[in-house]
């Protein structure tokens, strides 16, 4: 399984109608890309964050959240949340928002 077909569709609603906003295969998953910067994405089960590297460390401590590892190192500026941290429409949501807040704050390609 590339990645979890019910939280893209919830990730997809959790969006909304933003404009700018694609879809891309990446990372074994699907990205949302927001006027080309990646926001968010899905990959198995795992909700992927971008996020600044400086909030980085700090949403490492919240409950389900880890690092994200694709090769033995993890990528700053990218989180990994768990199924178990997006169950709730409001925890998605919140985590939908962190990775559009940032992806915002990037010059558009």
């Amino acid at each position: 399984m590339p990645y979890n077909e019910e939280l893209a569709s919830r990730v997809r609603v959790a969006l909304g109608s933003l404009s700018g906003l694609t879809e891309k295969k990446m990372f074994g998953g699907l990205a949302f890309m927001l006027h080309g910067n990646m926001c968010v994405g899905v990959t198995k089960d795992d909700l992927i964050v971008r996020v600044a590297t400086e909030e980085h460390e700090n949403l490492l401590a919240l409950p389900h959240a880890r690092p994200m590892d694709f090769t033995g190192r993890p990528m700053k500026g990218f989180v990994f949340v768990g199924l178990e941290g997006t169950q709730e429409a409001e925890s998605l949501k919140e985590w939908v928002g962190r990775g559009v807040g940032f992806a915002q704050s990037l010059p558009k390609k």
